[in-house]
């Protein structure tokens, strides 16, 4: 059973940074591809990164693109999202997401079946 823990949310000045976390355990993941998306109250869940496992390749949205940066450390089993120049547009809870997927449905919500519980952040102005 995959499982995903998210850490590392938090409330930040707009400018600021945060790194966000995702522990996945249960499986091998080379065949995987790790998403995050993340939801405003009231909004719908939103594609916001996405990296293949076994290569390295990422995607991103692009509200995000140039100040977000997706990575993975294998031996770890771990995802990372680094966040910089956060805008209070940003505020959400951030998911942690898992499946045996390709792209373009990296970016689609309903293609993953592995979750993780959210994490929110939190951007002041």
């Amino acid at each position: 059973q995959v499982q995903l823990v998210e850490s590392g949310g938090g409330l930040v000045q707009a400018g600021g940074s945060l790194r966000l976390s995702c522990a996945a355990s249960g499986r091998t993941f080379s065949s995987y591809a790790m998403g995050w998306f993340r939801q405003a109250p009231g909004k719908e869940r939103e594609f916001v990164a996405a990296i293949i496992w076994s290569s390295g390749d990422t995607y991103y949205a692009d509200s995000v693109k140039g100040r977000f940066t997706i990575s993975r450390d294998i031996a770890k089993n771990t995802v990372y999202l680094q966040m910089n120049s956060l805008k209070p547009e940003d505020t959400a809870v951030y998911y942690c997401a898992a499946d045996a997927i390709s792209y373009p449905f990296i970016m689609v919500v309903t293609e993953y079946d592995y979750w993780g519980q959210g994490t929110q952040v939190t951007v002041s102005s």
